[in-house]
């Protein structure tokens, strides 16, 4: 399947449909929390950030996303989308370039962006190089086809595998308080099931995601909820106490609106 295709004609249309019952499953849980506790709200000021980047930089984060739609064969030529990296990473160059007329600003701004894509690059190489040897141990000891063959005997197929493997991915997550880890690490099992039981891959493979990226929300070690719970002067299981149902109920829409929208 197409990037264009994955994004935005199949997994867009899943995340808003959790995203839209979230917020309302977060708007009663909110209120019943704070009644049930006797919290009042307080206005918080912001503190301000102090940046000298022109307002029309904002956009500057969206062009990657822009490009994919762009440059996909039907409205320009179809590009990677490591060359649109490129390509938006130049377009940042030449509007510093133009702001300044400096090339050392450029070039030390060009040199922040490479250490970050450096150290990113480095994680996710970890990641996946640790997923594939997960994986390939799992398929050794036979998990795959003890996985199959426990589905089989229940005789559900395509949905009770995968709500298995959204389970087992949300446990991961909330484990590892990672959204990447337990993705990368589950997602190479999608071939060989699929192939072996006939099942559509993104049948398995969007609940997974998006079961990754919700897991970490209710994870009290995930980064997020640590930073969050700091800015709010609070531990991070009263965080989680307030994301759990909002999370629960994103991830039921998921896996029903999987069962409607993606074929098996």
């Amino acid at each position: 399947m197409k990037l264009v295709d994955f994004a935005f004609k199949v997994t867009l249309t899943i995340s808003i449909a959790a995203i839209v019952s979230m917020a309302i499953a977060r708007f009663f849980w909110q209120r019943y929390i704070d009644r049930k506790e006797n919290i009042s709200h307080e206005m918080v000021e912001a503190q301000n950030i102090e940046t000298n980047a022109p307002r029309l930089y904002a956009i500057l984060p969206f062009t990657p996303i822009i490009g994919v739609l762009i440059f996909d064969g039907k409205w320009g030529p179809e590009l990677h989308i490591i060359t649109i990296l490129v390509i938006r990473m130049l377009l940042a160059a030449m509007c510093e370039f133009l702001r300044f007329f400096n090339a050392k600003t450029i070039y030390a701004g060009l040199d922040v962006a490479y250490k970050g894509m450096a150290e990113a690059f480095s994680s996710v190489v970890v990641l996946l190089v640790a997923a594939g040897v997960f994986a390939q141990g799992l398929s050794t000891i036979g998990f795959i086809s003890g996985l199959i063959g426990l589905v089989q005997s229940f005789g559900s197929g395509a949905p009770l595998i995968m709500l298995v493997l959204v389970v087992i991915t949300m446990l991961a997550a909330m484990t590892t308080g990672s959204g990447n880890a337990p993705f990368y690490a589950f997602v190479e099992l999608i071939p060989k099931l699929a192939s072996q039981m006939g099942i559509n891959p993104a049948y398995l493979a969007i609940p997974m995601l998006q079961a990754s990226n919700l897991g970490r929300t209710i994870s009290p070690v995930s980064g997020v909820v640590v930073a969050v719970a700091g800015m709010a002067k609070v531990l991070p299981f009263e965080v989680v106490k307030r994301t759990s149902v909002p999370v629960l109920v994103g991830l039921i829409v998921v896996v029903v609106a999987t069962e409607i929208l993606i074929p098996a």
